[in-house]
C-alpha cells in the first residue's frame, strides 16, 4: 500500500478512521487558498520517544494544511509535571513502565521508523538541547527549529548518540548548516527566559504531556492524535 504522505502512515481503512480520506481531504483543502492560516503550538521534549515517532508526520500535515508550527520545547519535568500529576518514567508502576516498550515496539513497527527503547544514554537532562532548538526558532525560524528537534530526536531515540553533550550538538549544527554561534548563544538569558516563558505557556494552555499540539486552544495529546489533528484543521 502506498504511504500517506499527510500523516506518514499506509492508505487503509480500519473502520472508525480512514487515513485515506482524510489525505484525500487535505490534499484538496491545500490546493484551495485559505482564508486565514492555522498556527499549530508544538510542545515536545527530546526527552519523548513519542515526540520522535510523530514528528515527522506533524511537520508533514502542517505544510499539507498550510499551517504554521510554534516550535515550543518545554521542561515537562521540572515545570509542566509538578503542576499537571505527571510522573517522570522512574516513578511510575513498573506495569507502566512495561507496557511503555510494549508500545513504542508496536509503534515503531507500524511506522517502520526506527527507534531503541532503552538507549544508552537516557535519561538526561533536556535542558541544553531544548535551548538550543529555542535559539535556533528565535535566529533562525521554525522550520530550522523543526529540522534540528527531528535530528536531534532521532539522535538520541534511532541512534543511541548523547545529546546532552555539547560536541554531538555541535555535530548536529553542522549537519543542517547551521551556524554554530548558535551553541553558546543558547546559553544566553534571552534563551533562558523564552525557554521558562514557553514553559509557563504550556502550563496556561493546559499541557500536561508531550507532545501536544494546540490549535485554537484545543490540545490533541499523544502522536496517535495527528489524525484527529488532520480533522480539526479541516473543520
Amino acid at each position: 500500500m502506498p504511504p500517506l504522505p499527510g500523516v506518514g502512515l499506509t492508505c487503509r481503512e480500519d473502520g472508525a478512521m480512514s487515513w485515506c480520506d482524510t489525505r484525500a481531504r487535505l490534499s484538496s483543502a491545500a490546493a484551495r487558498e485559505p482564508a486565514m492560516q492555522a498556527t499549530i503550538d508544538y510542545y515536545f521534549t527530546p526527552l519523548s520517544p513519542w515526540a520522535y515517532l510523530g514528528h515527522q508526520r506533524f511537520a508533514e500535515l502542517a505544510s499539507r494544511a498550510g499551517a504554521s508550527i510554534n516550535v515550543l520545547p518545554v521542561d515537562l519535568g521540572g515545570k509542566v509535571f509538578p503542576v499537571s500529576g505527571g510522573l517522570p518514567l522512574a516513578k511510575r508502576a513498573p506495569q507502566r513502565q512495561a507496557y511503555r516498550l510494549t508500545e513504542l515496539r508496536r509503534w515503531s513497527a507500524f511506522l517502520n521508523l526506527p527507534l531503541i527503547p532503552m538507549p544508552r544514554y537516557f535519561p538526561f537532562n533536556p535542558d541544553d538541547v531544548a535551548r538550543l532548538i529555542v535559539a535556533v526558532e528565535m535566529k533562525d525560524g521554525s522550520d530550522a527549529a523543526m529540522a534540528l528537534s527531528g535530528a536531534a530526536m532521532t539522535a538520541i531515540w534511532a541512534e543511541d548518540r548523547n545529546i546532552a553533550d555539547e560536541a554531538t550538538l555541535a555535530q548536529l549544527l553542522a549537519a543542517l548548516r547551521l551556524p554554530a554561534a548558535r551553541l553558546e548563544e543558547s546559553h544566553s538569558q534571552a534563551v533562558h527566559e523564552r525557554y521558562e516563558a514557553d514553559s509557563q505557556r504550556a502550563i496556561d494552555a493546559g499541557v500536561f504531556g508531550a507532545p501536544s499540539y494546540v490549535l485554537d486552544g484545543e490540545i490533541f495529546w499523544g502522536q496517535d492524535r495527528l489524525d484527529f489533528l488532520a480533522r480539526r484543521l479541516l473543520a
